[in-house]
């Protein structure tokens, strides 16, 4: 008995430092130099500060902002530590109300907008984190930001193109616009 105690005792110390010390150094080291920007969270500089991460959204509301997908996160928007859906359904009050403040505010800011809402301007998605819009969610906002900022519509509809991200490989996942990196191309403008 007392010569398995000594075996697990020592395997349990070795496979402890082998998967929990080993194994993530390497792994860390490996991501670093393959993949360093997003082994440091994939963070976006402006000026040498950082601003943001293209992994999480932020809280846009001014009109002269593309605004991005509401934060299921609570009082806090975007908030990583309380990362979640609002798991509230369908015909839930509470969703509801939060859709319909949503088309509100999006109607208040650009009145003249007749253009069907997409979805995903309304909802929140999965994580509550979206850093990301469909193309059809920014085309919508371009007009309002446009106007608000004294451009063309053709200018921004022009750095939309521009901050999309295609497809991986052309078919793998959707193309999106990321909005902080959406809206630090529109503050860099001239």
């Amino acid at each position: 008995m007392l010569k398995q105690l000594k075996i697990a005792a020592i395997l349990f110390g070795l496979l402890t430092i082998l998967i929990g010390l080993i194994y993530p150094a390497v792994i860390t080291g490996i991501a670093q130099v393959i993949f360093p920007h997003q082994a440091n969270g994939s963070l976006i500089t402006q000026n040498g500060q950082v601003v943001g991460s293209s992994l999480i959204g932020q809280q846009f509301d001014q009109p002269k902002y593309f605004w991005g997908r509401l934060s299921a996160t609570g009082d806090h928007p975007y908030n990583a530590a309380t990362s979640g859906g609002s798991n509230l359904g369908a015909n839930n009050p509470a969703l509801i109300k939060q859709v319909s403040d949503r088309i509100a505010a999006l109607k208040a800011a650009d009145p003249a907008n007749t253009q069907p809402i997409p979805v995903d301007l309304v909802t929140a998605s999965g994580s509550g984190l979206d850093p990301d819009i469909s193309i059809a969610s920014a085309r919508y906002q371009a007009n309002r930001v446009a106007q608000a900022r004294g451009l063309a519509q053709d200018r921004i509809l022009a750095l939309i193109d521009q901050n999309t991200t295609r497809p991986f490989l052309g078919f793998i996942g959707e193309s999106r616009v990321n909005v902080l990196s959406l809206n630090l191309a529109l503050d860099a403008l001239k």
